[in-house]
């Protein structure tokens, strides 16, 4: 049908015009017995109710007959009774005569229009029985035409609670649907989460934290199956093994996962988070040493401490050396005793000066996150070459007039000596110009001491001196 305000077609099943929204105004078929009984009926009352002027009756008791134009015939009560039968009988067939097929209808109109005439030729005689009539029959045909409008009304709502209580089974069977729909995605999402990496971790923590350590490895082991390259499985492991006091198993894990996965930055990650986790900081930057992954290293930059670098290559010098350290602004702590080097060593802040013999000398730095780096070892020797032994004058021999003796001493050393025939030291004569030969015999020994306190071989002279009278 269409809509009385739009005139927008509206689908059977509709109740309102889906352009303009307007409600849909259901009125029940067109039966054409109605219009005959409306215009009986309105025929009836006009020529029922019109005031009867003397000159028609006087035309009337001279048989001389008026048309009106309004009137109409008034039925019988048979013919009511007839009219009504098949009304009731086509409603309750349910076939409603329409307007395009009412041929009957037509038919009885046209029945109906001749008579009508007629009854403005009746004789004066039957005009008050004839408005007697068309009162009574007025009265029955406005029942009868409340009761159709009744019956109308009747089937409207009727079919209004047909179409809700349709839509209201449409709606409930879409909500049992899709209802259903999503306990079935409810339950398969559930099986899946199980089955699935994140749901073997969860179970893998569960188990963790009540102490159910086989079960918890069985399940960080599945999801390490599901997917290799995620950390956190490794990092349930190795708890497994640290909560046991196994921290070489606990290591082991990292180390075995990257061997095989050298490019993997989370895994390195996981492995050094362990690390400061059961501080063990040494062991970051062996780890990173053996690294080569560009990107790795560049993922874990903020952990790599670089180890100190020595200003001299180890090896020996025969004079006085200075070694200085660098680390790129990092903090370094050295030993000279060749113990390992930690925060608790002497901090670098000056040159070290290497003293004469071997020195070994242990360094290490540490970054702005406390890790240290590895350690950096080299060994010197200072080998200074000690003079010959000092050369003294006169020679040995026996004099007769007075006499000096003289010390040759090298720069950087000092002469000691004796004239006692013992071996001189440092504790013994300094030499500090030349010395008056003793009368009689002397056993003058000498020797030189350089300014790390070696001594020179010892020069021994034998003087005897007698002076003349």
């Amino acid at each position: 049908m269409r809509c009385t305000h739009c005139g927008a077609m509206i689908p059977d099943d509709m109740l309102y015009c889906p352009e303009c929204e307007m409600e849909v105004q259901i009125v029940p078929d067109y039966n054409p017995l109605e219009d005959v009984l409306a215009r009986e009926v309105k025929g009836s009352i006009e020529d029922a109710t019109r005031q009867i002027r003397t000159d028609d009756i006087r035309r009337i008791r001279r048989g001389e007959s008026q048309e009106y134009s309004n009137s109409t015939r008034v039925l019988s009560q048979g013919e009511m009774d007839e009219i009504r039968t098949r009304r009731n009988a086509s409603m309750r067939q349910g076939q409603q005569p329409r307007r395009t097929s009412s041929g009957s209808a037509r038919q009885t109109g046209r029945m109906s229009s001749g008579p009508v005439r007629q009854t403005g030729r009746m004789s004066t005689g039957s005009v008050p029985q004839t408005g007697r009539m068309s009162t009574g029959s007025v009265r029955q045909n406005t029942g009868s035409v409340r009761q159709n409008r009744s019956e109308a009304e009747e089937k409207r709502r009727q079919q209004i609670a047909r179409k809700k209580r349709l839509a209201k089974k449409r709606r409930k069977r879409a909500l049992i649907i899709l209802l259903s729909f999503v306990i079935l995605a409810g339950v398969s999402g559930f099986v899946l989460y199980q089955n699935s990496y994140e749901g073997q971790m969860g179970k893998g923590n569960q188990a963790l934290q009540s102490g159910e350590y086989t079960a918890a490895e069985n399940y960080f082991n599945n999801a390490i199956s599901k997917n290799g390259k995620k950390a956190e499985a490794y990092t349930g492991l190795s708890k497994i093994y640290i909560q046991q006091d196994d921290l070489d198993k606990a290591e082991a894990v990292f180390l075995t996962a990257i061997s095989s996965q050298p490019s993997n930055v989370e895994l390195y990650k996981a492995a050094i988070d362990f690390y400061v986790d059961t501080k063990q900081l040494v062991k970051v930057s062996e780890l990173l040493d053996d690294c080569e992954d560009d990107d790795v290293l560049l993922g874990v930059q903020s952990y790599i401490s670089k180890a100190p670098e020595f200003s001299l290559e180890e090896g020996t010098y025969s004079e006085v050396q200075e070694v200085s350290l660098n680390s790129s602004g990092q903090t370094v702590y050295y030993t000279t005793d060749g113990s390992e080097p930690d925060t608790s060593s002497t901090e670098y802040t000056e040159p070290i000066l290497l003293k004469e013999g071997e020195t070994t000398i242990k360094a290490v730095s540490i970054n702005k996150k406390k890790i240290p780096s590895l350690t950096v070892s080299k060994v010197y020797t200072i080998d200074i070459p000690v003079a010959d032994a000092p050369a003294v004058t006169p020679s040995t021999g026996q004099y007769d007039t007075a006499t000096q003796i003289t010390i040759n001493i090298p720069e950087g050393y000092k002469a000691y000596y004796t004239i006692d025939g013992t071996n001189p030291t440092d504790a013994s004569t300094l030499y500090e110009g030349p010395i008056d030969m003793p009368p009689g015999q002397t056993m003058f020994s000498a020797v030189l001491v350089n300014k790390q306190g070696k001594y020179t071989q010892v020069t021994k002279r034998n003087y005897v001196l007698e002076l003349a009278d």
